[in-house]
């Protein structure tokens, strides 16, 4: 073996452990990207949830006009309009989700009903 064929088989074998290794490192960081995207859309579910709850507990006439539950009510719609900023991150598991749910409806489905 020439010494031109040594060094050629080196690279080649590095290139292979290099782009292995970037590989796993990829898959891994968008698999931490989903993890983040589905947490941030649970976390607007449940501000969302806590919005419209003190918001209902709000116009209980009980409450009504109550200035402490008024700067909660308002301090949770600034949050949720903060939260909409990250939109584009939490849609991306939402689409996946979606998809899922056809799929697994369609599965469901008495195959006599069709």
């Amino acid at each position: 073996m020439s010494r031109l064929e040594i060094i050629a088989s080196a690279l080649l074998t590095l290139s292979v452990v290099i782009n292995i290794g970037l590989f796993v490192y990829v898959r891994y960081t968008i698999l931490q990207l989903l993890w983040v995207s589905e947490e941030l859309g649970d976390f607007q579910q449940m501000v969302n949830s806590f919005r419209n709850h003190l918001g209902s507990v709000y116009d209980l006439e009980m409450f009504y006009g109550d200035e402490t539950i008024k700067g909660l009510l308002e301090h949770a719609r600034s949050l949720d309009e903060q939260l909409d900023t990250f939109q584009y991150i939490y849609s991306l598991t939402e689409e996946t989700e979606e998809g899922d749910e056809l799929t697994n409806d369609n599965e469901e489905a008495d195959p006599e009903e069709t």
